[in-house]
């Protein structure tokens, strides 16, 4: 039995967060015998960038100092060094200066580690898009049907992409956004609405109580062949459109706003029609490119309409397929998740050198 205790640190964008995670591997078997996560804690930065309508990376970054700080001393306790077998650290992509105050304070634990000692403790560079494809391994559940090949759609604020996993650090992209990503989408359309800042879960609960048919929105590339996709036009619509409610609602007898019922139409109509085309895209995806399961993953993947008409889309068109949903608590940005993807890699024998480990903000999966 192979044991793994690893600390984890990430700070890509706007959440801090670090975990300890203890893996056990059989040899003779592709999953791990055991999956622990001992201590996990994360700070959010919203309330922070609320005020902006978005991420500021300056302030993102001297905002992770003091919790990162805060974090990894509540996290190691009163022996740091004793707590853990190696290193995880968000490497990208993400902000440059927000990844660096993450990346640092790793190198600073990997340096003090090799104190008085032979060699200091191994750091692994870990993908966050990676850690995001391991968020869904850390539900027990999924981890008993975790069988490649797998089609992981991984929707976030900054990426949407179909990915096909055929084993652990096997990826090949299969289809990505050529503009917005999903979450992106989401974000923008909630600012036109003037709906305030993260936009995904505000569209969502005013859309709960709408009409997803109300207005007939473009589904930019539904039909077209490749795996690609494309939000922006969707982002234009929704802008005329809500122009042209507010025009309306300015010529009544009593001048105000769009309505909350029409309001509420609207953002069931927005969410709807991102999610079309995301389930589209990945049952299309895994007709072309017969997998075992369909994993969810990525900070959209919290939103509710999406994970259940996924589900059903996979139980109709995919029978004998897994669905493997990431836990709503691991959806966002985390550290166990990255954690996770640095068990895989140290599994694969991936160690990386921390002295000249620098951030890589525009990195790819593929």
């Amino acid at each position: 039995m192979e044991a793994q205790r690893i600390f984890a640190i990430e700070t890509s964008c706007d959440e801090t967060s670090v975990a300890l995670l203890d893996v056990q591997w059989d040899r003779r078997l592709v999953l791990p015998a055991s999956v622990r996560l001992v201590k996990h804690a994360v700070s959010s930065q919203i309330a922070i960038h609320a005020k902006y309508g978005g991420v500021v990376p300056e302030v993102a970054a001297r905002s992770h100092v003091p919790e990162a700080v805060s974090l990894i001393t509540k996290a190691l306790g009163k022996h740091p060094l004793d707590a853990f077998d190696a290193i995880a650290v968000t490497k990208g992509p993400g902000l440059a200066t927000a990844l660096r105050v993450g990346i640092q304070s790793a190198q600073t634990l990997a340096w003090l580690s090799g104190l008085g000692r032979k060699s200091d403790k191994p750091v692994i560079g870990v993908n966050h898009l990676e850690g995001h494809l391991a968020s869904a391994w850390l539900l027990p559940e999924n981890r008993r049907r975790w069988k490649f090949p797998i089609l992981a759609l991984l929707v976030s604020g900054g990426h949407t992409e179909v990915v096909l996993m055929r084993d652990y650090c096997d990826y090949e992209i299969l289809g990505t956004t050529r503009d917005d990503a999903a979450g992106e989408a989401f974000d923008k359309s909630a600012k036109l609405l003037g709906l305030g800042y993260p936009g995904g879960p505000m569209i969502s609960k005013l859309g709960a109580s709408g009409d997803p048919k109300a207005f007939d929105l473009p589904r930019p590339m539904l039909h077209d062949a490749s795996l690609d996709m494309s939000f922006s036009g969707l982002k234009t619509a929704i802008r005329l459109t809500a122009d042209g409610l507010r025009l309306t609602a300015a010529h009544t007898v009593r001048p105000s706003a769009i309505s909350r019922k029409l309001l509420a139409d609207l953002c069931a109509s927005i969410e709807q029609a991102i999610v079309d085309v995301l389930i589209v895209k990945t049952i299309r995806a895994a007709k072309k490119h017969p997998v075992k399961a369909i994993a969810l993953v990525g900070g959209v993947s919290a939103n509710k309409r999406l994970r259940d008409q996924l589900s059903d889309a996979v139980k109709k068109d995919l029978p004998g397929v897994q669905m493997l949903k990431a836990p709503l608590k691991f959806s966002t940005d985390n550290a166990a998740m990255i954690a996770a993807a640095g068990a895989w890699r140290i599994h694969h024998g991936d160690t990386h050198d921390w002295r000249g480990m620098d951030a890589e903000p525009e990195l790819d999966l593929g």
